[in-house]
């Protein structure tokens, strides 16, 4: 992105995350957005996918190229793949992780090749709870690996399977919840070490910290569980360590499921109290997700189905959030952050699809594409 171009739409947002409490003209999807000390070129933002190919949680030149290959598609912000802060807290033995300091550099080397194509680079910190252990996908994925097979124990809320016939976790006791606070700490910094600039707590789609907001999951008669002050205890605990770690112009992110989709379960509301006790943390934004904590929940999937969530959250709370979910294109994306609806927006099959989808929007929003220079002078030469 030029100079000129920074200057004339300006660098909206602020470290307090209420930009939108302002009427500000002219935002749109190629606008910067400034969180903190961190500006990212437009809002176009990598969503985190897995990738399920790592070896010991190694990031290896398969994560370098599929995520640069978006950075120099030229998006925003990257966030690296749910990215697990223990061994046990991967999905399957496939999961990037930052259980200890020999991840860090492999991390560092997709970090520094991110940043050079001028976006920013993230990092998704998750440990995914009763839904880990599971095979690769492509295996079939809903089942568990058994012991024998390379699995592990499964911990989880509450003795709770996520499905029938999987194994039920066990309950973490108090050492154990702390445990899992110490683990996010540690990983925090390793993450911090590689270089990244955003740091993103996933809460989100079934896993452990999901487990303990939602009802359905978390049967808990002590301090973390029953109410829910005392469900969102273990996320704020995390929330406010990673704050405290994170330097102050750095970004942190949350991911939220903002409701289950099942009566009795997590919803909206419950999400409204959770976003504004993000916010008071200094919390940054929500990226707002749904479901994924019980199996035959009834999701209305269709285009756009999870931005009134994000809307809603944004409006209620004052927290900027981003927006997720099979968007697919320039004028629908476009139209969430010119309609207020969020301050992000959240791109993952379409980007795997088509790594330079951010190079079309630039050219259907009228704006020239901002190809890397190898490619650059080529197409712009064939165009004529």
């Amino acid at each position: 992105m030029s100079d000129s171009r920074m200057e004339d739409r300006g660098t909206h947002g602020c470290p307090s995350g209420t930009e939108h409490d302002r009427e500000i003209p002219d935002i749109d999807l190629l606008s910067p957005l400034t969180i903190r000390g961190v500006t990212l070129r437009n809002r176009v933002v990598m969503s985190p996918m897995c990738q399920y190919v790592a070896q010991d949680g190694f990031a290896d030149d398969w994560h370098l190229v599929h995520l640069g290959s978006r950075a120099s598609g030229g998006v925003g912000l990257v966030v690296v793949e749910a990215t697990a802060v223990t061994a046990e807290g991967r999905i399957t033995p496939g999961d990037l992780g930052i259980w200890s300091d020999e991840h860090t550099e492999p991390l560092a080397r997709i970090v520094r090749f991110v940043h050079s194509q001028g976006a920013v680079a993230g990092i998704q910190l998750a440990h995914a709870g009763r839904k880990a252990s599971c095979d690769l996908p492509w295996n079939g994925g809903a089942g568990l690996l058994s012991d024998s097979v390379g699995g592990w124990p499964v911990i989880g809320p509450s003795p709770i399977p996520f499905d029938e016939g999987n194994p039920v976790p066990h309950e973490i006791d108090a050492a154990g919840i702390d445990g899992v606070v110490a683990a996010f700490d540690a990983a925090t910094r390793r993450a911090l070490a590689a270089g990244f600039k955003v740091i993103e707590i996933h809460a989100a789609h079934g896993y452990l910290l999901h487990e303990f907001l939602s009802p359905l999951s978390n049967h808990r008669t002590d301090q973390y569980g029953g109410s829910l002050e005392n469900r969102m205890r273990l996320l704020l605990r995390v929330a406010k360590q990673v704050r405290q770690v994170v330097p102050a112009d750095l970004a942190v992110f949350v991911r939220i499921s903002a409701t289950d989709w099942v009566d009795g379960g997590w919803d909206l509301d419950q999400s409204i109290v959770l976003a504004s006790r993000l916010k008071e943390l200094e919390i940054d934004l929500i990226d707002v997700s749904s479901g994924g904590l019980v199996p035959r929940a009834r999701i209305p999937v269709g285009k756009g189905y999870q931005v009134p969530l994000a809307r809603q959250i944004r409006e209620k709370t004052g927290i900027m959030t981003g927006a997720v979910g099979l968007i697919t294109q320039t004028a629908e994306a476009n139209e969430i952050i010119t309609g207020g609806d969020s301050d992000l927006v959240f791109i993952g099959r379409e980007l795997l699809r088509e790594p330079y989808w951010t190079l079309k929007v630039q050219h259907e929003l009228g704006e020239d594409p901002t190809w890397p220079i190898s490619y650059g002078y080529a197409v712009k030469r064939r165009a004529k």
